[in-house]
C-alpha cells in the first residue's frame, strides 16, 4: 500500500472500525485499490469515481453486500469474470472508462436496475446483455454503436433509455416493445426519419432527437400523448405538421438549428405555446402572406452607402455631397415580383463611424440581405472585419459586395478566397453610382437575393397581414400599448396574447420595437425603430458628451432630446439606452442623474499599483472579436467599479468582498485577460466568466476559446504563464490525466488546473460529457452524491440526512461532485429549503416564459426575484439562506433550464439588498 494516499488507508480504517456501510475513496489518483479496503464486507455502496484505475483486482469480489457500484471516470479497458459474484448489485456506474466490449458474465448481475456504459468505446453489445430483465435505466451515450441487438426487445421494465453520441443509422423494431418508456435519448446520431413502431411508446415524457439528419417529422408523433419535452434542434426540418400541437402535455420544444419556414422561425423559437397560438389563429382567421424583407448596407463611412441607398429606391437621384450618416437611417423600397406579387424592402443604411460598431448586434438582423458597399479609391475597407460581422449576425443572410468605383477607378478584390472563408458571399458587382454604370445589375441580384430569403412567402394568419399594413401606412414614431391594442382589435383579433405574439414577432424582424419583458418600455410600441436609434446616437455624437468622456446627466439629455419628437418619451429613451448596455447610471445617492456610455470613455488606462504576486489569470481568445464586448460587461458590472473611477474604454478595474479584478480587452489581439487578487479570487473569478459568458450568450454563436494558467511551481506567480485551452483540459480533466506544461515540462493534474481557477461549486459544468450530461442526468434522476475530497468519511446515517436535506425540494436528477458545503447542518437545511421556494416559484412561472429561448430565461429570472422581493416573509428567508451558504452554492440544488439566469439575478438581488 506505499502508493496509496495516506488519506485513503485512514479513510479505510474508520471504516472497519465504525462498520461504515458507503465508502468515498472518488477522486484520489488511485492506479490500484488497496487489498484492505476487501475486508470492509459490510459495505453496500462504494464511490470509486475519478481515479486512474486501469483494472480491478479479483478481490474486489469479496464486498459480497454491495447494492452500488461507481467506476466512472476511471481508465478501465475490461471488467474481470468474477465482477458477477456482486450479485446483490442494483446499480453500477462504468461511464467514462474505455470499455470496448463488455464481458458475457456481466449479465449474471441480474438484479441491476441502473446500468451506466456511457462515455465508452464500445463497437457493440452482447445479446446476453438483455437477460438483465430488472433494468430500469439504460445508459450507453457516447459509444461508437452503429447498431442495436434485437434482443433489446426483453428489457421490458426499462424506463429511460439514452443512446445519444452513437452513430445509430436505423433503430431496430424491438424497442416497441419497451412500452415502459418515458425518457428516450437518440440525439447526435445520424438518423434521417423515424420509424412508425415509435408511437407504441406511449408512456414517453422526454423524447431527444436533436443532432440527426431528420427532415420531415411524421403525423404518428402525435400519437405519443405523455410527451412534455420534445428535443428536435440541429436537425433539417422545414416545417412543422400542424398535429404537432395536438400534444396537450407538452412544454418543452427545442427547434433550433432548422431551416424553418412554416411557423416563421421566430415564431417557433418563442416555444410551444407561441406554435399552439400561430396555428390556431391560421385556423380561425386563414392565411396570408407577407412579402417584406430588411435590406442592411453596411461599410465604411464615406463609402457611399447613403447613395447606394437613395439610388436603390430612385436611380434617377443626383449625387450630393452626403453627409456621414448619423447612426441608422431607414427608407422604403417597393418593387414588383414576377408573380404580379408587390414585395417591400425596408432600407436599413448603417453609419459606418467607429462609435456605431458597439450597436450592430441590436440591428444587424437574420434572414436579411447585406450589402458591403467599398469605395475603390479608399483602401481602407476592413473586409474581413465587415464580412465577419454580416456572418456572425447575419446567420446564413446572402451577402453581396458593391463596388463604388468613384471616377471609374477599379479595384480588385480577392473574390475566391473570401467565398471560401465565407460562404454567404454571393456576389461581387461593380457600378460607379455617379453615371449608374451597373446600377440594373444590382438592382436584379438584389431583387433576385432579398425575394428568394427564406421567411418571404411565409404563411401568417390574415390578422397580422391586416396589422401590419395598417401599422405600415401609420407615420406617427411610436404609439402606446393600448394603441396598438385597439389597433389589433379592430382588424380582427380578439385575445390579447395573440396581439402580443404579432409585436414580438414584427420586432424579432426588426419591423418594429417592442420590449415586453420592459415594465416601462413595454407601454411603449415603436413603430420607427430609426426614431429610437437616431434618439440614442444623438447622445453618443453629441459634443458635450464625447468632450465629457461619456459621462451625462438628466439634464444634458432635456438638451439633446429636446425636439417634440422626443420630449415625451426622454425616460424610456434613456432606459433604451440602457436596455442595449450602452450606458450605465453611477450608483450611489449623490449621483441619480449621473450616467456614463462606456464607449466613450478615455483610451487611457489609469494608473493603478497592481500587485502581481499570486493572481487568478484567465484569457478570452476570439477567431472574430465583435464590438462592445468590453463595454456592455462594464455597463453590467459597473457597481463593483474600484471608486468609480477606475475604468476606460477597453478595461475595468472591479473592487469586490475584498478582492480586485482586472478586466482588459486587447481588440487587435482579439483577446480579453482576466486577472485576480485578494481574499476571495476564485469567488469573483466565477462572477466574472459567468457575467463574460452570458455576454457571449447573447451574440450568436461566438468561436472563442477559454485559456487556463498552468499552477506548477514556474508559472504560478508568473504574469506569463502557460497556458492550456479550456476545452483540451476538460478532456484531459475527464480521464483524470495530467498534462504537460510547455514552459516548465512537469506533468500537471488536468482537475487541479480548474479547481484553482474555478469556484468547485460551478465545476459540473466543465465535467459534463460534451453537452449533453446535465439533462441526461436530470433524465436519469442520478443520486446526488457528495465527494469530500477525502476530507471526512459519511456514515449511511449522516448521509441520508444530507440527501433528505437536498433533495426534500424535488431536486434529485444531478450527479454532482465537490466540496459544496463546509457550513453546519442547520445551513444546509436552510438553504436547501430556499432553493425548493425558488425550485416551486419556477414551476409556478415556466408556463408563462419560453424557457427554451434566451430572452425567456432571462425574463422568467427577473419575475422570481420580483416575486421574491414582493414577498417579505420569503425574502427574509431566502436572503438569509443565500448569505450563510452564498448564491452559487444554489447551482448544485435548482435544477432548471433557466437554473443559471436565476443564480446571476439573485446575485444582483443579494448585492442590492445588502447594500440598502
Amino acid at each position: 500500500m506505499s502508493d496509496i494516499p495516506l488519506r485513503v488507508k485512514q479513510k479505510i480504517k474508520e471504516a472497519k472500525e465504525n462498520n461504515l456501510i458507503t465508502l468515498y475513496l472518488s477522486r484520489n489518483k488511485l492506479t490500484n485499490l488497496p487489498e484492505s479496503l476487501t475486508n470492509l464486507t459490510q459495505l453496500t455502496t462504494l464511490y470509486l469515481s475519478q481515479n486512474q484505475l486501469t483494472n480491478l483486482p479479483e478481490s474486489l469480489t469479496n464486498l459480497t453486500k454491495l447494492t452500488r457500484l461507481d467506476l466512472s471516470y476511471n481508465k478501465l479497458t475490461n471488467l474481470p469474470e468474477s465482477l458477477t459474484n456482486l450479485t446483490k448489485l442494483t446499480r453500477l456506474d462504468l461511464s467514462r472508462n474505455k470499455l470496448t466490449n463488455l464481458p458475457e458474465s456481466l449479465t449474471n448481475l441480474t438484479q441491476l436496475t441502473r446500468l451506466d456504459l456511457s462515455g465508452n468505446e464500445l463497437t457493440n453489445l452482447p445479446e446476453s446483455l438483455t437477460n438483465l430483465t430488472q433494468l430500469t435505466r439504460l445508459d450507453l451515450s457516447g459509444n461508437e454503436l452503429t447498431n442495436l441487438p434485437e434482443s433489446l426487445t426483453n428489457l421490458t421494465q426499462l424506463t429511460a433509455l439514452n443512446l445519444s453520441y452513437n452513430k445509430l443509422i436505423n433503430l431496430p423494431e424491438s424497442l416497441t416493445n419497451l412500452t415502459q418508456l418515458t425518457t428516450l435519448y437518440l440525439n447526435d446520431n445520424k438518423l434521417t426519419n423515424l420509424p412508425e413502431f415509435l408511437t407504441n411508446l406511449t408512456q414517453l415524457t422526454e423524447l431527444n432527437l436533436s443532432g440527426n439528419r431528420i427532415t420531415n417529422l411524421p403525423e404518428f408523433l402525435t400519437n405519443l400523448t405523455q410527451l412534455t419535452t420534445l428535443y428536435l434542434n440541429d436537425n433539417r426540418i422545414t416545417n412543422l405538421p400542424e398535429s404537432l400541437t395536438n400534444l396537450t402535455q407538452l412544454s418543452t420544444l427545442d427547434l433550433r438549428g432548422n431551416p424553418l419556414e412554416s411557423p416563421p422561425i421566430e415564431v417557433a423559437e418563442k416555444g410551444i405555446y407561441a406554435i399552439r397560438e400561430y396555428f390556431r389563429q391560421i385556423k380561425e382567421e386563414g392565411k396570408d402572406y407577407l412579402y417584406e424583407a430588411k435590406l442592411l448596407i453596411i461599410g465604411e463611412p464615406g463609402a457611399g452607402k447613403t447613395t447606394l441607398a437613395q439610388k436603390i429606391q430612385n436611380p434617377n437621384y443626383q449625387l450630393k455631397e452626403e453627409d456621414s450618416t448619423k447612426g441608422i437611417d431607414v427608407i422604403q423600397w417597393d418593387f414588383e415580383m414576377s408573380n404580379g406579387q408587390q414585395f417591400r424592402v425596408n432600407i436599413w443604411d448603417f453609419g459606418g463611424q467607429e462609435i456605431y460598431k458597439a450597436t450592430h448586434q441590436f440591428f444587424l438582423t437574420k434572414r436579411s440581405l447585406y450589402t458591403l458597399v467599398a469605395d475603390t479609391r479608399q483602401e481602407d475597407t476592413d473586409f474581413y472585419y465587415w464580412l465577419h460581422t454580416s456572418e456572425l449576425f447575419g446567420d446564413q443572410s446572402p451577402i453581396l459586395i458593391i463596388k463604388n468605383e468613384k471616377q471609374d477607378r477599379q479595384r480588385e478584390i480577392n473574390q475566391p478566397t473570401l467565398r471560401k472563408q465565407f460562404l454567404n458571399l454571393k456576389e461581387t458587382l461593380a457600378t460607379n453610382l455617379a453615371t449608374n454604370r451597373g446600377l440594373a445589375d444590382i438592382l436584379t441580384q438584389i431583387k433576385h437575393y432579398i425575394s428568394n430569403l427564406p421567411h418571404v412567402g411565409d404563411a401568417l394568419p390574415k390578422t397580422w397581414v391586416r396589422v401590419r399594413e395598417v401599422l405600415e401606412k401609420d407615420e406617427r414614431n411610436y404609439i402606446s400599448l393600448d394603441n396598438y391594442l385597439e389597433i389589433c382589435q379592430e382588424n380582427g383579433f380578439k385575445k390579447r396574447e395573440d396581439k402580443l405574439q404579432l409585436s414580438g414577432y414584427l420586432h424579432d424582424l426588426g419591423v418594429c420595437l417592442h420590449f415586453q419583458d420592459d415594465p416601462l418600455l413595454k407601454q411603449t410600441v415603436i413603430l420607427k425603430p430609426e426614431w429610437g436609434t437616431a434618439a440614442v446616437y444623438k447622445v453618443l455624437d453629441n459634443a458635450t458628451v464625447i468632450n465629457n468622456l461619456g459621462k451625462f446627466t438628466q439634464a444634458n439629455l432635456e438638451n439633446i432630446w429636446s425636439e417634440e419628437k422626443y420630449i415625451n418619451k426622454q425616460n424610456e429613451l434613456l432606459k433604451l439606452m440602457m436596455k442595449f448596455k450602452l450606458c450605465y447610471q453611477i450608483p450611489g445617492a449623490n449621483n441619480d442623474n449621473i450616467y456614463i456610455a462606456p464607449q466613450l470613455l478615455t483610451e487611457s488606462q489609469p494608473d493603478f499599483n497592481w500587485d502581481e504576486n499570486n493572481n487568478l489569470i484567465i484569457r478570452y481568445t476570439y477567431e472574430f472579436m465583435p464590438k462592445g464586448i468590453i463595454t456592455q460587461f462594464i455597463v453590467v458590472m459597473n457597481k463593483y467599479i474600484k471608486e468609480q473611477k477606475y475604468v476606460w474604454k477597453s478595461g475595468v478595474i472591479l473592487d469586490k468582498d475584498q478582492t480586485l479584478a482586472e478586466i482588459i480587452e486587447y481588440y487587435d489581439k482579439r483577446e480579453i485577460k482576466i486577472r485576480i487578487i485578494g481574499k476571495n479570487k476564485k469567488d469573483l473569478m466565477t462572477i466574472v466568466t459567468y457575467k463574460l459568458d452570458k455576454i457571449h450568450d447573447q451574440f450568436p454563436p461566438l468561436k472563442c476559446d477559454k485559456w487556463i494558467p498552468c499552477n506548477c511551481q514556474s508559472c504560478k506567480n508568473n504574469q506569463d504563464p502557460n497556458f492550456y485551452p479550456f476545452e483540451v483540459l476538460r478532456d484531459f480533466a475527464i480521464d483524470g490525466d495530467s498534462i504537460q506544461c510547455q514552459k516548465s515540462r512537469k506533468m500537471i493534474d488536468a482537475r487541479s488546473l480548474i479547481d484553482d481557477i474555478i469556484n468547485p461549486v460551478k465545476k459540473r459544468q466543465y465535467e459534463d460529457y460534451r453537452t449533453q450530461t446535465d439533462e441526461l442526468n436530470a433524465s436519469y434522476n442520478k443520486q446526488i452524491t457528495i465527494n469530500l475530497h477525502g476530507d471526512k468519511v459519511m456514515t449511511e446515517q449522516q448521509n441520508n440526512d444530507f440527501r433528505g436535506a437536498s433533495l426534500g425540494g424535488g431536486f434529485a436528477g444531478k450527479n454532482y461532485t465537490g466540496n459544496v458545503y463546509n457550513n453546519t447542518q442547520e445551513q444546509k437545511q436552510n438553504l436547501a429549503e430556499a432553493a425548493a421556494q425558488i425550485q416551486q416559484l419556477l414551476k409556478q412561472l415556466e408556463t408563462s416564459y419560453p424557457t427554451d429561448t434566451f430572452n425567456g430565461k432571462v425574463a422568467l429570472a427577473n419575475q422570481i426575484v420580483e416575486e421574491i422581493n414582493n414577498d417579505l416573509p420569503l425574502s427574509k428567508r431566502i436572503l438569509s439562506a443565500l448569505q450563510a451558504g452564498g448564491v452559487q452554492a444554489l447551482d448544485s440544488l435548482l435544477d432548471h433550464p433557466a437554473a443559471s439566469f436565476v443564480i446571476g439575478a439573485l446575485e444582483d438581488w443579494k448585492d442590492t439588498q445588502n447594500s440598502q
